[in-house]
């Protein structure tokens, strides 16, 4: 067998989806490194153009019959390459929504938390694994466009604060409508002057999509999509933080063995405690942070609020705008600090166990940040 047989016949595997699956996903995790990076997004950008372009030739060739040889002949050269072209349509249409979503996939996952946001984040890893089973319902004007919807709201969603600099609910609103205004311009650019759609076909088509939308502005005040494009790069509770330099020196107690340990766990009531987090923004992007303490007596009682401390931060810094707050002699239980975006939304999140008696068997340990 020649090489390039070879080659065919290994590509016809029934394991080789998964391992494009998996080579792409993995790709994309190791080359999209920053949210605010012009590059990738201008790439995401060219991806949906072109989906969308996709989508309105699936609408008006794609599902139509294939012309005999004499009509295709008359055609115009780029008329006959959009005509026999057409059955690669839903292939490249797969392509792009999997490279959109493995990427949508990879920013949320750094901002989300196992909170209500995480809600978004399953959604868009069920339609990333979903997209490699859908090749052959791509030609299915109703799901395109639904999709399409999809991966414009999530893109517009961190895009419009990374190139603004504002984040808030009247930008997320902007992008919620941006979203809705380039569905509906596919929709117009597939039903205009087309003799062989109807209006109520559009409608029927969609209706569908602007619901989706808005089911995913319902997401959001419901504090359900991951604040992106904040992130938690790092976070812990300290017995004592000095700035030195351009570094903040972070003091804990660490045992000898415990050479994975970073912060305090268990943390002493009569002494005063540290809150220490990193949170990355977006270049030009500055806002307001809190972090919101919360304190249990046991794990059978509901967390209650207990202080909540407004930080101001500025984007720009590889490895996240660093910040602390600090409380004083906390009655013993179980505490944490929620890092809250402006509107409420989950960044991440630090807990400390709090006991009545210092651990006498750890030695304190200082770590660099």
């Amino acid at each position: 067998m020649s090489p390039l047989g070879k080659v065919q016949s290994l590509l016809t595997k029934p394991f080789m989806p998964a391992v494009f699956f998996l080579s792409g996903v993995t790709y994309d995790t190791l080359t999209l490194t920053r949210i605010d990076r012009l590059q990738d997004n201008l790439i995401l950008l060219l991806y949906l153009a072109v989906l969308g372009a996709l989508i309105v030739l699936t609408g008006r060739v794609g599902m139509q019959s294939l012309p005999d040889p004499d009509q295709l002949a008359a055609s115009s050269p780029f008329m006959r390459r959009v005509l026999e072209s057409r059955p690669y349509y839903p292939m490249a249409s797969q392509f792009l929504l999997g490279s959109l979503f493995s990427a949508y996939t990879i920013f949320y996952s750094r901002s989300a938390t196992f909170s209500g946001t995480a809600v978004f984040f399953a959604l868009l890893i069920m339609l990333l694994v979903a997209n490699e089973f859908l090749r052959d319902r791509l030609s299915n004007l109703r799901l395109l466009i639904s999709l399409y919807a999809v991966v414009c709201f999530a893109f517009f969603t961190f895009f419009l604060p990374v190139i603004t600099g504002y984040m808030n609910a009247a930008i997320f609103a902007i992008g919620a409508l941006l979203s809705v205004v380039v569905v509906l311009r596919v929709a117009q650019l597939i039903y205009r002057n087309n003799p062989d759609r109807s209006r109520e076909e559009g409608i029927g088509v969609t209706v569908p999509a602007a619901a989706l939308i808005g089911i995913l502005v319902g997401f959001y005040f419901l504090n359900w999509i991951p604040p992106v494009p904040l992130s938690l790069k790092f976070g812990g509770m300290y017995h004592e933080i000095k700035r030195s330099g351009d570094q903040f020196e972070l003091s804990f107690e660490k045992r000898w063995y415990q050479i994975w340990k970073q912060s305090d766990t268990i943390y002493p009531s009569d002494h005063p405690i540290y809150c220490f987090t990193a949170v990355f923004a977006p270049v030009d992007l500055n806002t307001t942070i809190y972090h919101h303490w919360y304190y249990r007596p046991n794990s059978s009682r509901p967390f209650v609020h207990a202080d909540k401390i407004p930080i101001n931060i500025s984007g720009g810094r590889e490895g996240g705008y660093r910040a602390y707050s600090s409380k004083q002699g906390l009655d013993a239980g179980e505490w944490r600090v929620d890092v809250e975006a402006k509107d409420g939304r989950i960044i991440g999140r630090v807990s400390v166990d709090v006991a009545a008696r210092e651990d006498q068997s750890a030695t304190m340990d200082t770590l660099l940040y």
